[in-house]
């Protein structure tokens, strides 16, 4: 699934060809990928911001959020195998199976500006209506924890005040930390020396202190080098991420560990595949 490095990279590719863009038409194939709140109404091509001006994107953990000039805001959620990139204008889809939704754009003074195109085989994915990016807020990110890549210790602390469960589950909860999933937690757990098994309760300050640091770090690594293609996920322009090829632990279960050499080990830890090395991560 994608993670926040994922997003974070697909917002920076994203923003600048759909910034300013205005909202010609509008190809719903799928309409059950669109959540339509409690009111349960047939979704408005409105509110799937045709004829509106794009202002910009923004983002929150995995979650993206393209917003227009006129308050109309949509919501995107990647899932598990979803896509979304932009086809410039004059050239052919390089996919035709599993789109859902097209969203086809004209530039200030009428020039094309392409399709911005979602993809999502699986359908764990989806988009979101909202009137304005204030009720996505309120709505739907307010129940999210922090954003993962400008966290800092105080912040981490406060979030995971309250819980004693392992960290490695602490950090897979998006109502705790936002942006996180297994294939970072893993990475993070791994630089910070931290065993996935460890209770949050018995870290301290000073191990939240370098938690914190780490997350940052890897996070801000990954979305560098275009986020971890594993299997679906492309970015914007349809490229796979790189930093796949920088995990040290991350599918990598009985391979030497990078740090000392011994072999890594694998587990299961909050119902997900975790692998770590027990002489580089310690168990507190």
């Amino acid at each position: 699934m994608p993670e926040l490095p994922e997003i974070a990279h697909l917002n920076r590719c994203l923003e600048p060809v759909l910034s300013g863009a205005v909202v010609r038409q509008v190809k719903l194939s799928r309409p059950d990928i669109v959540d339509r709140g409690r009111s349960q109404q047939p979704v408005s091509r409105r509110r799937l911001l045709m004829g509106e001006r794009i202002k910009g994107l923004a983002r929150h953990g995995k979650q993206l959020a393209i917003v227009s000039w006129g308050g109309p805001t949509v919501c995107v959620h990647l899932g598990m195998s979803g896509q979304l990139w932009h086809c410039p204008a004059g050239e052919r889809l390089r996919r035709h199976d599993h789109i859902h939704c097209v969203w086809h754009l004209e530039g200030t003074r009428g020039q094309g500006r392409g399709r911005l195109v979602f993809r999502d085989p699986r359908r764990f994915g989806g988009l979101w209506c909202f009137s304005s990016m204030d009720e996505l807020t309120a709505t739907r990110w307010s129940h999210l924890g922090p954003d993962a890549l400008s966290l800092d210790a105080r912040t981490l602390r406060r979030s995971l005040a309250g819980t004693r469960r392992s960290i490695k589950a602490a950090l897979l909860d998006q109502h705790v930390v936002a942006g996180i999933g297994n294939i970072y937690a893993d990475e993070i757990l791994f630089a910070a020396g931290i065993h996935p098994q460890s209770a949050v309760t018995r870290l301290g300050a000073d191990r939240c202190r370098r938690l914190a640091r780490c997350i940052r770090h890897i996070l801000a690594a990954a979305t560098a080098h275009g986020g971890s293609t594993i299997r679906d996920y492309v970015d914007g322009q349809g490229r796979p991420g790189s930093f796949s090829l920088r995990h040290r632990v991350y599918g990598r279960a009985t391979q030497p560990c990078t740090s000392c050499g011994n072999r890594l080990h694998q587990t299961t830890e909050a119902q997900r595949t975790t692998v770590f090395c027990p002489v580089c991560q310690h168990l507190f």
